[in-house]
């Protein structure tokens, strides 16, 4: 059902939020691959964003099975001569001398907003022609220096290092790690503020670039908005209710915790548990759309009208097309197959 709720949501970003065309085309065009031979004589490809003159960025992680790395675009390559490794959050800008392509702009990961549409540009399944996937932010999780992004942009096997774009064409963040599951994957991507510290680090010309990232650092001492991604996406909900529940505690005023409590409540059968959480999450947030949805359909699965309508203002406050989504949402819980 989530995924119908995405669907029925999606349908108010699309109509209400425009996009730059031209500087969405200077995005596309500021997009690369990163290619090599591993140690066994095999191709390893990833992507990178062209961020100065001669310089992108990719995943370090992109870097770890080849001693030549180059650029690519179509047939054309590059070699690339240096680079700057943070292993930790997996972010490597590399040199290549003769890339004769134009930097993108850089955005703020602080100025998006929960629901904002985005879009991720790269190289899927190592195609030779940059794949744009449009999505939107699902949740942001603040560091030291810029924000966590977690969104419904899709990428795959061969994006990573891969840009996140504003719908201005300006790069948010680096495309970088995901789950895995049956009830869909969940997209992770580093905040394009990280570039700042990188870019001043000293360079070195030593190829494989070796070492553990943090999205790969053992569950239990991952951040928890990474360690309840997993049981999210395999729908491994007694998992999840664990995690959140440990989550809330140690971050009480956080609506993303609360929204991922409910969630698993609510697919558990625990309504009344679950419409707790999921108020918590509004009150914390009050422009938390889907968790403004998930309220209102454990309302009317408990059979209180009462609050069912009194959402309705509540998003009429926040966007009035949001109302007959919202409508049409609760009676499509009742009528509609099962998504």
């Amino acid at each position: 059902m989530k995924l119908l709720l995405l669907v029925f949501i999606a349908l108010l970003s699309s109509s209400a939020q425009a996009y730059n065309q031209q500087a969405m085309m200077q995005a596309y065009f500021g997009v690369v691959m990163i290619r090599g031979y591993n140690e066994n004589g095999g191709m390893a490809y990833g992507s990178g964003v062209i961020i100065a003159d001669h310089t992108v960025v990719t995943n370090c992680h992109v870097l770890r099975a080849t001693k030549q790395p180059w650029v690519s675009r179509g047939e054309d390559t590059y070699p690339i001569t240096t680079v700057r490794a943070d292993v930790w959050h997996d972010l490597c800008v590399v040199t290549s001398p003769t890339l004769p392509f134009k930097p993108v702009p850089r955005g703020n990961s602080y100025a998006l907003l929960r629901g904002q549409e985005i879009s991720a540009i790269g190289h899927s399944n190592g195609v030779p022609a940059p794949i744009t996937s449009i999505g939107e932010i699902q949740g942001l999780y603040p560091t030291p220096s810029g924000n966590m992004i977690r969104s419904s942009a899709k990428f795959l096997m061969g994006a990573s290092g891969s840009g996140l774009f504003d719908m201005d064409g300006k790069l948010v963040g680096i495309n970088t790690f995901k789950t895995a599951g049956h009830g869909g994957s969940i997209y992770f991507a580093l905040p394009v503020e990280w570039l700042e510290t990188l870019e001043k680090m000293p360079a070195s010309t030593e190829f494989p670039v070796r070492g553990k990232a943090l999205w790969e650092e053992d569950e239990d001492k991952k951040p928890y908005y990474m360690r309840a991604a997993v049981p999210e996406s395999r729908q491994d909900w007694p998992n999840l209710e664990k995690i959140s529940l440990l989550w809330t505690q140690q971050e009480v005023t956080n609506a993303d915790a609360w929204f991922s409590l409910g969630l698993a409540e609510q697919s558990l059968k625990q309504l009344d548990a679950a419409a707790n959480a999921f108020q918590k999450a509004v009150t914390l947030d009050g422009q938390f759309v889907e968790a403004w949805f998930r309220r209102g359909e454990v309302a009317q699965l408990l059979g209180d009208h009462q609050t069912v309508k009194d959402i309705e203002l509540q998003l009429q406050k926040i966007d009035p097309l949001l109302v007959s989504i919202y409508q049409n949402y609760l009676q499509c819980e009742k009528n509609c197959q099962k998504q």
